[in-house]
């Protein structure tokens, strides 16, 4: 019976309508102290407020399960995207109710708003949507789900209390990743900012023995085959498959710096499970290696079904270190481990010249034996200062020196386009893109 009450009380709460009652009695004792001739009426106003109280409470309380409700969520969440949630409720009250809803949402979003109002009549149901977006890979743990509902009268609210509690991992985005694959799926990438890319040469990849149409190449009719037939036949050739692509994500503290609520490990990581899953569509294999002061995962290159999922697992637990990145090991860790001619996306950051030459001798050894792509990015804080005209000394100095760190940057691609290595300078929410493209204009061009 304490329990019950207990219950009860924390579960019952006044509502400002009925304060504003009370305090119109207040007023109305007050008047009836200089106004006699107002006799009963502020007794009657305030017994009236008491019985339409116990009403209210019946209405509410009759019914023990008169609210239901419940969250609607994905298995897991998607890094960086928004992603869809729903609360269904459903009304089994008599009568209409107004409805506050408070969904305990995980403490890494830091928001105490999320309270949904709405209107439900009798029997009546609803599926109340709203987007959460994470900037943080890892689990999020979900709380219960609050209702405070009332009545026509409005004087107290009833809350109805729903444990839902449930952890989702928040993995790599693969929101992105599917857009890109049904895009690339129906050769619809330009529609991104995906360049198409002009083919140089022709593949030697043998595909098969077509019948002659015209507008095919003449060269490649195959005139052994149309003596057989008695009719004109060509030779088919398609892109050449099952080439190697290695993605290298350096997780030193290099990597730490945040932009836009993610850091560039994030950022670097939703680009690497983009690639890989376009190289697979392409029929390329994929394959992946972390390092920071040691290395870290090493996935072997394939083209199974079952690769994009191993990579997601893996990208899933990649934090950042706070040492630096070890490129003997890298060194080492590519040569056992590539075993045929490779493209090497290389995915780090310098801020500085010195930074790169420090790393040089290892790039170039590594751009000896395959195709090294190194990815890194622009500080778009310092473009905008360096872009933002100087009002004074202090001024001056402050342009002066972000302009000569964007320069570096340049003179970065310069050195590394110096001795051979491909490179590509992105600011990080353009880095999917930007990856893509390269990709694609390597291949096309038949450099892998």
């Amino acid at each position: 019976m304490k329990k019950l009450f207990k219950l009860f009380y924390t579960d019952l709460f006044l509502t400002s309508r009925l304060f504003a009652l009370l305090a119109g009695s207040v007023v109305l004792f007050l008047l009836w102290f200089f106004f006699p001739w107002l006799g009963v009426v502020p007794k009657l106003f305030f017994w009236g407020i008491i019985v339409t109280t116990f009403v209210d409470l019946v209405l509410l309380y009759r019914i023990g399960n008169a609210i239901f409700a419940k969250r609607h969520a994905p298995e897991r969440l998607s890094n960086s995207d928004d992603n869809e949630l729903g609360i269904y409720i459903e009304n089994r009250y008599s009568f209409t109710v107004q409805a506050g809803i408070i969904d305990e949402i995980p403490v890494q979003f830091q928001r105490r708003d999320v309270l949904f109002k709405t209107t439900l009549k009798a029997g009546e149901h609803k599926l109340i949507s709203y987007a959460l977006r994470p900037v943080k890979r890892g689990e999020y743990a979900f709380g219960s789900i609050r209702v405070f509902v009332r009545s026509p009268l409005g004087l107290i609210s009833r809350r109805h209390n729903f444990e839902q509690a449930e952890t989702l991992p928040v993995y790599p985005s693969f929101l992105q990743m599917r857009k890109y694959e049904l895009l690339a799926i129906s050769n619809r990438l330009n529609e991104l900012g995906i360049k198409k890319i002009r083919r140089l040469g022709q593949s030697l990849e043998f595909e098969q023995i077509k019948n002659y149409v015209p507008g095919d190449d003449y060269r490649n009719i195959n005139w052994k085959a149309s003596a057989r037939q008695g009719s004109l036949m060509t030779n088919s050739y398609t892109d050449e498959k099952s080439q190697q692509v290695y993605c290298v994500i350096d997780k030193s503290r290099a990597m730490k710096m945040p932009f836009e609520g993610l850091s560039l490990l994030d950022y670097a990581i939703n680009a690497s499970l983009v690639l890989s899953n376009i190289a697979l569509l392409k029929e390329d294999k994929a394959g992946l290696i972390t390092v920071a002061e040691k290395i870290g995962a090493v996935l072997p290159a394939d083209k199974k079904p079952t690769q994009i999922n191993k990579i997601l697992e893996i990208l899933y637990k990649e934090k950042t270190r706070y040492l630096e990145i070890n490129m003997e090991a890298l060194y080492s860790t590519i040569r056992n481990v590539l075993k045929q001619r490779s493209l090497v996306v290389f995915f780090t950051n310098y801020e500085s010249l010195p930074a790169l030459q420090r790393q040089l001798p290892f790039l170039k050894r590594i751009a000896r034996f395959h195709l090294l792509l190194v990815v890194f990015f622009e500080n778009t804080e310092l473009k905008q200062v360096s872009e933002q005209p100087a009002r004074d000394v202090e001024g001056i100095y402050i342009k002066t020196i972000a302009e000569k760190f964007a320069y570096e940057k340049k003179l970065i691609m310069k050195e590394l386009a110096a001795h051979g290595i491909q490179a590509i300078l992105s600011t990080p929410q353009n880095l999917t893109i930007n990856t893509i493209n390269k990709y694609l204009e390597l291949k096309a061009r038949q450099k892998i």
